[in-house]
């Protein structure tokens, strides 16, 4: 396996270059600003990027995603209900997105927004086991995603507690590789640590380790941040609406 973690920090974000080696294929997961550093991964991976995924469509920066597709010829990859005006492959609940030996498993977790997809990522050559997920926006380390930005703040939450529940029930040991670290709008008491695991964040993320509904909702509905400037405007780009002046 291939894996690469891209930092940025205007705006706050983390993108992830995912490949396999031995079939010479990748993912990217999530770009952020100019395309250049993922072409040059691949170039220096000697691989081909085939998926180009957006685990959601975000609010608060504008996503490179279609960009790098158009540039690569590789697939666009939303969830299939997404609301967007450009071409890209819906995907559901389950399916897998085929990289040789490092198999993607898409997860369907809303709740930041209602289209937000988490990926299980699995090294065939080293276990038939998961060994990370990509989890956007809806859990990060410290604490889990917003739920405002596409949809009511309680509707959001709902939705967000039962996604909470099924990545729960992965091993303690897979490991969470978030959208964004401390610093983002789209969290409160975000970790400047990129990286956990589902065991600790059960343990020490006060949103994710609570297993009742209503005691979830008066949680994450309580110290709602201000929305990120232009919240709307950015989603509605990354829809492919265009906004007079962009």
């Amino acid at each position: 396996m291939i894996l690469r973690q891209f930092l940025h920090i205007d705006p706050v974000a983390i993108s992830y270059f995912v490949g396999c080696g031995g079939k010479a294929t990748a993912a990217i997961v999530d770009p952020v600003g100019e395309i250049a550093p993922y072409l040059r991964a691949a170039e220096d991976t000697a691989t081909r990027i085939r998926y180009v995924i957006d685990t959601h469509i975000h609010a608060d920066h504008r996503s490179a995603g279609h960009a790098l597709s158009q540039a690569t010829g590789a697939e666009y990859v939303l969830f299939a209900e997404a609301e967007a005006v450009f071409p890209f492959r819906g995907v559901r609940d389950r399916d897998v997105l085929d990289l040789g030996n490092v198999p993607i498993e898409v997860v369907h977790t809303p709740g930041h927004t209602p289209e937000h997809i988490s990926l299980l990522i699995t090294d065939r050559t080293r276990s038939d086991e998961p060994w990370f997920v990509l989890t956007g926006h809806t859990v990060m380390v410290g604490d889990l995603g917003r739920t405002e930005l596409a949809t009511t703040a309680e509707e959001g939450a709902r939705a967000l507690f039962h996604s909470v529940q099924r990545l729960k029930s992965l091993p303690d040991y897979v490991e969470i590789l978030p959208g964004a670290y401390s610093g983002s709008v789209c969290g409160r008491h975000l970790s400047g640590k990129p990286t956990s695991t589902i065991g600790f964040e059960r343990r020490h993320n006060a949103a994710f380790r609570i297993d009742d509904e209503e005691a979830f909702l008066r949680l994450m509905l309580s110290d709602v941040p201000p929305p990120p400037p232009e919240a709307a405007a950015f989603r509605a780009v990354n829809s492919g609406i265009p906004i007079p002046g962009r």
